[in-house]
Order: C-alpha cells, then structure tokens, then sequence
C-alpha cells in the first residue's frame, strides 16, 4: 500500500488531495515522500515512521558528526547521491547503510554490487530525506576543497592561456589555486595524523596518498596536467631547484597549521612518468613523546632511566627503517635537555627541532659526513652526542671513542634485536675490550598500531592464541613473572572502530621493547665469547623482556592487539 492510501486510511488526507498528489507523484522524476512533505501534509518524522512501519526497515536518525570520512569511502560521492543510500558505520559485523529508498529495486541492486566489490555485508537502515541531505555533507572533505581549488585553475588556465614551461613554472606554482591545493593536501595529513604524503604521477591521474599508522591510503586522483604546477609549488616552499627534474632532490619547509608550526621534510624523485614527491610530516606535538607514551614501563622503563643517568656511555636504538629509533633518542635528550649540558647532535637530517638543543645536518655532498662532524664536535665542549646513525666503522670508532672520553652518546643501529648489537659492533671493528666500558644500552623495537580506547572490545582468544600467549607468559623471566598474574578466565582486546578512531579500530602507534644492559657478567662474555645465543642468555639472567613478551604483556593489557604483535615479531 502506498503512503497516500495509508495517509488516507488514517484520515490524515482527503480523497480529493490525494488524487492530485497521487498525479503529481507518478510524474517522471518525481518521488511519493518528496510530493507529500511539498504539500506540508505531516512532517517528515512521521512520514518516515509511517514508512518504516510499512517496509518493516527499522527509521535511523544519525547526527552528521558521527559518520566518519573513512566509512563514507566505501560508497563513492556520486553512487550516494544517484540512488540516495549512505554508509553510516562498520559494526564488528555489517556495514550500515542508510537509504531514503530502500524498496527500489534498482537501489538493491547497486547496493549488492558495490558489496561483492567492497567485500562487505551489510545492514539496511530506513532514513529520511533531511538525514541523508546532511550526511551528503559529509563528503566536503579533501576531494571537496582540491576539487574547488582546481575548477578556479582550470577557469585561470583557459582565461590566461598558460603554457606550463620554463620560467612558468615558478609563476604558476604560485597561482592561488595551486597553493590552494597543496595547503588543503597539508592540512588534511596533518589533521589526519599522517606521517607522510605521496603525490606520484601515474599514466593518466596524479595520485596523491597518506600513509596513518603505517599504511599508505589512496585519497585523491587529480588531473595530471596540474602535476608540474603542483611540484613546482612545493620546490618553491622547500627552496628546491625548479628547473632541475632528472635527480632526486631534498629539502624542507615549515607551516603554520591549525596554530602551531609543523615541519614537512620533502623528497623528489625522477621516475619514468615524472618527478614523484614524499613528504614526511613532522608534527613536534606527536614526534616528541614522554617515555610512558612510548611504551617504555616497569622493567623496560626502570632500566632505560638507570642507563641514561650515568655520566658517560654509549646508548644504542636499533631496529629497522621506521620502528621509532630516532624518536626514542628525543624522548632521551628531552630528559636530559638543561642548561647545565651541552648537547649537540649530528643528523641526516634532522627530524624535529628542539629548543636548547644544538642540531646539526650532515651533508655528505660537500664532504660534512658522520665522521667528519663527529671529529668537529668534540671539540664543541660537549656533554651529551647524539649520531644519527652508526653507518660505518669510521663512525663506530668514533662514537666508541667519545663514549671512552666521557661523553654520552647517543645513537641507532640496524639489528634486528637488541642482542644482536654486540656482534653488530664487533663486526665493524670494534674491538672487543672496548664494548664493556663504553656500552651502557642495547634498545630494539618495533612500533604497533594502538588500540582505540573508546570501542575497542574484549574477547576470549582461540585456542592456539591462548596457547601461545600462554606460553610467553611462561618464558618471562622470574622476575617479571613474580609481579604478573594470568588472568582467568584469559581475555584479549580487538580491534572494532567508531567515529574517534576514523573507523580504524586503531589511535597512534606505541613501541614494543627489548632492552639489554651492561653488567659485569655480560662483559665477561664479551671478552671470551659474545655469540647471540651466549648474550642471549645473559639477557634472560639480568631479566631482559623480548620484543615478543613485552608485545603479549600489553596485549593483555588491552593496549595492542595479538595481531598487531605477531606482525611485527615475526621478523625478529
């Protein structure tokens, strides 16, 4: 029964009406809701009750701030407005999707295609012409401003008939919609918390992607002719030369954005279909962490404070490309930052700027190398050293030699876990009397996705998961065990996702450590026989936690999920 007859039935509409709008509603384009709210009839809360009674679809009413960017994804723009359907949000289940409606056949089916396509099930919900209006809203966001941005370069592109060469380029890149397009493309990685933009040049579109939480998203395709204007643009801010395209190139720029200044690192690289751009984001408010935010406690946190108050010694972040070493060390020097020392550091490059702190880049072009600043800098009168990376044995002598003479140092290493810096040491020629008196810290780490707190959900784990947290916990050492309960029965967190966390599940990073100090047995062994599996077990004696053990504790803890630590554990 249509929702005239009904209104009829009910004696809310009279005959006469109806038949005029029963007329009007079978015109083409023209739908039954939107002819009776035209008509003020009954408000449209009733209407769609009405209807919601009628289809057995239950009404929901949901406010726009609570549909996320990242679920509206999963229904493009132009798909949403034809057949007036919306994604609402991902339950651990269904995707729920919102229809004006949800009786049209032709609706149903565009819906179960894009669902095979997107590989999701889903929910119907019954909304209402005013809801869906406001939701549409919703997907002003990124695309919405660039697009704008570039219709005022297209309009400027026909008006002016610019040819898009030489000397142009500079003039162009400082067009308004230009930098219209690369500030909307900043401020939306800063707001999203990326940590770095990739604009590369495709066959026919320039695609522009955000890398959250370690995983790179596609965002935005534009026209690849704004592509040259768009690079020339962000050579300009980074004081890059334009006209050079056949190198890579490097540089950086600051922004104010949102009230405070964010650094953006830039890196250009020729590829076969032109010049591609990296940018890392370098937000001091999330790049600047206390050790509790790290992930550094108990054991971890009490050896690392041990270490680094100690007047003189070699501290070692190792780990691979992207596991947060650089990081740790700011957290070290934050602590260690008064005016009663003098810290200098030697970076490539220097990731975030620290008041009181005296940073220097190394630029291997002009012969300013590791080596060569490190001889520099101690005579700089310093206090503390932090090397950006032990890359060589120069290098390595170098540090170990300033450890020696009393300074702290301060530097990263590529192992995959902390027992294996000795041998790492050794290996470029470092020889093994000096290791003892010098090293004072061996950290490795890797960096996991933290959960959300707001929806994150408590679950009872499989079998062989349980198993095998089980059996870490039985590994830890006695002195950790002693202070650490199984719970029964054993719970675990996963992963859900709500409007705080962008639908993800997931809010920031945290590390997973593995610390190893120098003690005096430790430095016997060096001097007799420094194999892994011998420091190994001198780790387990002193009551070293592994990567993996202290993954598990946070696990359990409700911080990660066991997924987040088997990923990251299973190349240690």
């Amino acid at each position: 029964m249509t929702l005239i007859k009904q209104l009829i039935q009910k004696g809310i509409l009279a005959q006469d009406k109806a038949a005029v709008l029963e007329f009007e509603a079978k015109k083409p384009n023209r739908k039954e809701e939107e002819v009776i709210l035209e008509a003020g009839i009954v408000p449209e809360s009733i209407l769609f009750e009405l209807k919601s009674e009628t289809l057995k679809i239950p009404l929901k009413t949901i406010d726009q701030a609570d549909v996320s960017l990242k679920t509206l994804e999963l229904i493009p723009e132009e798909t949403a407005k034809h057949y007036q359907m919306i994604p609402l949000q991902k339950t651990e289940k269904d995707l729920e999707i919102g229809m004006v409606y949800p009786e049209d056949l032709k609706t149903q089916e565009a819906l179960k295609f894009l669902a095979r396509q997107g590989k999701f099930t889903y929910k119907v919900f019954l909304i209402s012409l005013t809801t869906f209006n406001n939701l549409l809203k919703q997907y002003r966001n990124l695309k919405k401003e660039v697009g704008l941005a570039l219709e005022e370069l297209e309009t400027e592109l026909k008006e002016e008939k610019i040819q898009v060469v030489g000397a142009e380029f500079e003039r162009l890149a400082e067009e308004a919609p230009v930098t219209k397009i690369v500030a909307v493309i900043l401020r939306h990685a800063v707001e999203g918390l990326a940590s770095d933009i990739h604009i590369e040049p495709t066959r026919d579109k320039l695609r522009v992607r955000f890398r959250f939480l370690g995983d790179l998203h596609a965002s935005i395709l534009l026209p690849l002719k704004v592509h040259l204007a768009i690079v020339a643009r962000i050579k300009i801010l980074s004081n890059l030369k334009i006209d050079e395209t056949r190198i890579p190139q490097d540089g950086r720029f600051s922004a104010k954005i949102n009230e405070k200044y964010i650094d953006f690192r830039v890196s250009t690289f020729p590829t076969t279909l032109g010049e591609k751009v990296v940018i890392r984001v370098l937000d001091p408010a999330t790049g600047l962490k206390s050790f509790e935010n790290l992930g550094l406690e108990d054991r971890n946190l009490k050896v690392v404070k041990e270490g680094i108050a100690k007047p003189y010694g070699l501290i070692l972040s190792t780990g691979p490309t992207g596991s947060g070493k650089t990081t740790t060390l700011y957290a070290i020097m934050q602590l260690l930052n008064n005016d009663e020392v003098n810290i200098i550091t030697l970076e490539d490059p220097v990731e975030y700027f620290m008041g009181g702190i005296n940073q220097s880049q190394v630029r291997p072009e002009i012969g300013y190398t590791f080596p060569t600043g490190l001889r520099h800098i101690l005579r700089q009168d310093p206090d503390i050293i932090m090397v950006g990376e032990i890359r060589d044995e120069e290098t390595a002598s170098l540090a170990i030699h300033a450890a020696l003479t009393g300074h702290v140092v301060l530097s990263t290493l590529h192992t995959n876990n902390a027992i294996g810096v000795i041998p790492r040491l050794i290996d470029m020629g470092i020889r093994p009397y000096l290791i003892p008196p010098t090293l004072q810290l061996a950290i490795a780490q890797r960096l996991v996705r933290r959960l959300c707190d707001k929806c994150k959900k408590k679950v009872k784990p499989k079998d062989k998961i349980k198993e095998m947290i089980l059996k870490v916990i039985e590994g830890l050492p006695s002195s950790s065990k002693k202070d650490f309960v199984i719970p029964s029965p054993l719970f675990i967190w996963e992963a859900v996702g709500c409007k705080e966390c962008n639908s993800t599940g997931y809010s920031g990073r945290i590390a997973v450590f593995e610390i190893l100090s120098m003690t005096e047995t430790l430095a016997e062994l060096i001097l007799q026989e420094p194999s892994e599996a011998k420091i190994s077990e001198e780790g387990k004696r002193q009551g070293m936690i592994t990567m993996e053990q202290d993954g598990v504790l946070k696990v359990l803890k409700g911080i990660t999920t066991i997924e987040e630590i088997l990923r990251v554990t299973e190349e240690v």
